[in-house]
């Protein structure tokens, strides 16, 4: 259950003083200033925090995927409709938790944790038809200091600046990616072969974890591009294998609609992640490091069920734009730092929030209000 924001400890101590601004000269505009201590404190307090600890990923992602896995094959057999309800919400949750470590891998150095991006990519990436190269490439763009916002992020939309019904519209599409990957990888890639005007289109639009209609992806280079293209044969193979094996009767039909189903349930859930990650209250304007965290969210203890809705150190977020080289399992302990330092002043505690509905109640009237 949500509370009501002014009974929350952090936001409340982070609205006792308005944020510095500055104007914008010939823009017309005002833009918040950097919080110079925020920035100094969130560096100097998790200095020892950055190095990932390998055997939390590796066990992590391995519970969670045969968590997932192990649920869904019981969801798709099981002849027991309150043990398929069960067993589907299990696999959903624990699939999501594993496809959320893409995020993980786009910004580790993978030479900190050795062929764990190999490693996802087999047993998550390439079976869920999200390989990894969907998000390398793509999500630090998001984080790049100039494009955070604008028209050039991959990642963002001003929602809350556009109509109400964009919202529902934002979620419901989503349901649908599980078809748009089988597309993409069963049918685009193969014919893209043949095709240097559609090979174009499907690695510019078709190739990116992205939110932006109208972003376009370069084309990968060197390294880059021979692994891109081994995950993307893996992947289209995959695509191709999964519904050949249906057509044939070896996988029932049944189990290919629960694994569409299970799919298409996380990708909704992570959708609903997304429209709270920030409150995308930007019209495009280049903004500074400290408006951008307060512009994106995180929902800290005590509050449990961002750890299922947000797993993966994702409730943290607004904390990683400020320091996104840190491992996911380092953010709740830099928060604590971070929190206890800083006094009811600093604008670090104003992008904390109790829980989903109050974020979700809050975009929509934003939408609202402003139209």
């Amino acid at each position: 259950m949500d509370m009501p924001m002014d009974t929350s400890l952090s936001l409340a101590r982070g609205t006792a003083a308005p944020v510095p601004a500055t104007p914008v000269a010939g823009a017309g505009v005002v833009r918040i200033a950097d919080d110079k201590a925020m920035l100094r404190a969130a560096a100097d307090l998790t200095r020892d925090l950055v190095k990932p600890r390998p055997m939390v990923y590796w066990g992590d992602l391995i519970a969670s995927v045969a968590l997932g896995y192990g649920a869904l094959v019981v969801a798709a057999t099981s002849g027991s409709t309150a043990v398929v309800v069960v067993a589907a919400i299990v696999s959903v949750l624990g699939l999501y938790r594993g496809l959320s470590f893409i995020h993980e891998v786009s910004h580790m150095k993978h030479a900190s944790v050795p062929n764990f991006r190999l490693c996802w990519n087999i047993l998550v990436g390439v079976p869920m038809m999200t390989p990894s190269f969907m998000y390398e490439g793509v999500h630090n763009l998001h984080h790049a200091k100039t494009r955070y916002g604008t028209v050039e992020d991959p990642e963002y939309l001003p929602l809350a600046l556009m109509k109400p019904w964009t919202l529902p519209l934002f979620i419901v599409v989503s349901a649908l990616a599980p078809i748009a990957l089988l597309i993409r990888f069963a049918v685009l890639s193969p014919l893209s072969l043949l095709s240097p005007k559609l090979r174009t289109m499907v690695v510019e639009r078709y190739s990116a974890l992205a939110i932006n209609p109208q972003f376009r992806r370069r084309a990968p280079e060197g390294e880059a591009k021979a692994y891109w293209n081994h995950l993307e044969v893996a992947a289209s193979l995959w695509a191709i294998t999964l519904i050949g094996i249906t057509a044939a009767g070896v996988l029932p039909l049944r189990a290919f609609l629960t694994i569409l189903g299970v799919a298409s349930a996380f990708a909704v859930l992570n959708q609903v992640r997304t429209l709270v990650a920030h409150l995308w209250e930007n019209d495009g304007e280049t903004m500074t490091v400290t408006a951008q965290y307060l512009d994106t969210v995180n929902v800290p203890p005590p509050a449990l069920l961002p750890a299922l809705w947000a797993p993966v150190g994702l409730r943290y977020h607004a904390l990683h734009h400020l320091l996104p080289g840190l491992p996911y399992h380092a953010l709740g302990e830099a928060h604590r730092r971070i929190s206890a330092e800083l006094d009811a002043m600093s604008p670090y505690h104003k992008a904390s929030y109790p829980g989903l509905p109050g974020l979700v109640s809050k975009i929509a009237r934003s939408t609202m209000v402003r139209r």
